[in-house]
């Protein structure tokens, strides 16, 4: 059973792709580049809003989505 997030946490703002990448869901120094980002958004491996022809992202909704569904299994 998995354990609600804190609403205080779960402020949604939108933000862009260069947003996306600076606001802490990734490791320092270790950021996907915005090509990557863009070919997951392609692709549809990360959520995002389309407002009009623009492209937004929630920045809590991709880092829940990364933790519970981008899991690399191990090599082995």
């Amino acid at each position: 059973m998995e354990t609600p997030l804190p609403t205080a946490t779960l402020t949604s703002q939108l933000t862009d792709i260069v947003g996306l990448r600076a606001c802490g869901i990734f490791p320092k120094g270790k950021e996907p580049s915005i090509r990557t980002l863009r070919d997951w958004t392609k692709l549809r491996r990360i959520p995002f809003h389309r407002v009009g022809h623009f492209i937004y992202f929630d920045p809590v909704e991709v880092g829940v989505h990364i933790r519970t569904k981008l899991i690399v299994p191990p090599r082995g």
